[in-house]
């Protein structure tokens, strides 16, 4: 086990020391985002465990709420890995992360396994919350196929939607959202 914690932390200081080297692959959260400063939608969904986890729970809580393509992909487990080697640092500034995508509970529950995560990863098979976040979106050339955008909410203690980042890239994206979150808890 103190192996994979300093394996974490090492991922998380190497996608820090990225940002630094690569600006380019920063992002900034959207202040003109349609969501930012209404509330978040509702969801209840299964986690890994099977067991339901509801926005409201966390009332009270700030929600880094973030959505990703599929398991088991590269950039879709550096981010997994990036939050879960980062949660002390969000629950420390009273925030719980939470990660979802359209794979089912089993898909999660390998995944959640196979990475050691550290925090609730969701499964959304029916894409009604991905849809009512704006992150179903169609796959440009290919036509009818939909993916995930990797997207990032961060959601104020009265569930308004307090920044948003869309289009994500990995490299920098968890320290990026705890500066932000940093920020709003001053």
């Amino acid at each position: 086990m103190v192996h994979n914690s300093i394996t974490e932390r090492l991922q998380v200081r190497f996608i820090d020391l990225a940002r630094t080297f690569f600006p380019d692959n920063a992002m900034t959260d959207t202040t003109d985002d349609p969501l930012v400063g209404k509330p978040a939608p509702d969801f209840c969904l299964p986690e890994a465990d099977e067991k339901t986890i509801c926005r409201a729970d966390f009332s009270g809580s700030f929600v880094v709420l973030y959505f990703y393509p599929r398991d088991n992909t590269p950039g879709c487990t550096l981010e997994a890995r990036g939050f879960s080697a980062a949660v002390d640092d969000f629950s420390a500034l009273g925030a719980v992360i939470l990660g979802v995508s359209g794979d089912s509970v089993d898909s999660h529950k390998k995944f959640a396994e196979k990475q050691n995560l550290r925090f609730p990863i969701l499964s959304d098979t029916s894409h009604a919350v991905l849809k009512s976040y704006g992150v179903w979106k169609e796959k440009k050339g290919i036509g009818a196929l939909f993916s995930t955008e990797r997207s990032t909410f961060l959601i104020d203690p009265e569930g308004i939607v307090a920044a948003a980042w869309r289009k994500v890239r990995v490299f920098g994206h968890v320290g990026e959202v705890r500066e932000r979150l940093q920020e709003l808890t001053k």
